[in-house]
């Protein structure tokens, strides 16, 4: 067994770190830069709502600003769409604005739960891969959502914990491990992640990745959020890929055989 963690594979790429960070609520641009680099991320998603694509540099959009692009590879993510053709819209937009052919495929019309749509996630999946995009769509616990758009060519399925920004964690476990079982690319968990052992959870499960926003954006130090972050992801890795230990109804001594009292001390003893 290799003593290296292995590398997550998305499409064509090769990543180190399993992290995803998102880069909504952070309380500055500053903060939240720093914060990616204690993460160690090499994926960032960028709403594209939030950034200037225009190229007229409008300082109220500025985000991608403090985004590096020889560190990271910025994922545009379509939130805030509500059907499939609002999405599509966005991606092209992104693509035809020089940033990455890549994707994060975000649709939810209701503003209060933020579920997605799977219908329209589905179609809009099917039209974006047909463009040649890179697609991850954001998705509810739905094994068989998954399975649909796994073979509809999207490069991971990114099925969520619990709401976003609710910090509830998994709460779609028993799901999420049907979504792991029969997967053919990547599962990255996404959403709800409010805590690193939620984390390492995660990735003991078997995910392939995580993705955490609001649980480092809203903490009071982001960045050692960031890093606590980036250490439960390895740790939970890395756990995964040794074998956790086999769960057991009874007892087990750690002795290889018991001893009593009086093997420890003989009544020969001065005792």
């Amino acid at each position: 067994m290799s003593d290296k963690p292995s590398k997550l594979k998305i499409a064509d790429r090769e990543f180190s770190s399993r992290l995803l960070v998102g880069t909504g609520k952070f309380g500055s641009n500053e903060l939240m830069r720093d914060a990616l680099i204690a993460s160690g991320t090499e994926i960032v998603t960028v709403a594209l709502r939030r950034a200037d694509i225009s190229g007229r540099g409008d300082p109220f959009a500025n985000i991608l600003d403090f985004i590096d692009p020889k560190r990271f590879l910025v994922l545009p993510n379509t939130s805030g769409a509500r059907n499939a053709a609002e999405a599509v819209r966005l991606a092209r937009l992104a693509a035809a604005a020089g940033l990455p052919k890549w994707v994060k495929l975000e649709i939810h019309p209701d503003a209060r739960y933020l579920l997605p749509d799977p219908v329209e996630t589905l179609a809009a999946a099917e039209i974006l891969v047909k463009e040649g995009f890179v697609v991850l769509p954001y998705i509810n616990a739905d094994p068989v959502l998954a399975k649909r758009l796994q073979d509809a060519g999207t490069a991971t399925v990114m099925p969520l914990g619990s709401p976003i920004g609710s910090n509830r964690g998994i709460e779609t476990r028993a799901q999420i491990e049907i979504i792991i079982e029969q997967a053919t690319v990547p599962v990255v968990v996404d959403a709800g992640l409010g805590a690193p052992s939620q984390a390492a959870e995660a990735m003991e499960m078997g995910a392939d990745a995580v993705l955490v926003n609001t649980a480092i954006a809203i903490a009071s130090d982001p960045s050692r959020m960031a890093h606590a972050f980036r250490k439960a992801v390895e740790a939970g890795r890395e756990a995964h890929e040794i074998g956790l230990a086999e769960t057991r109804s009874i007892a087990s001594a750690t002795r290889t055989r018991d001893f009593s009292l009086i093997d420890i001390f003989p009544k020969s003893g001065p005792w």
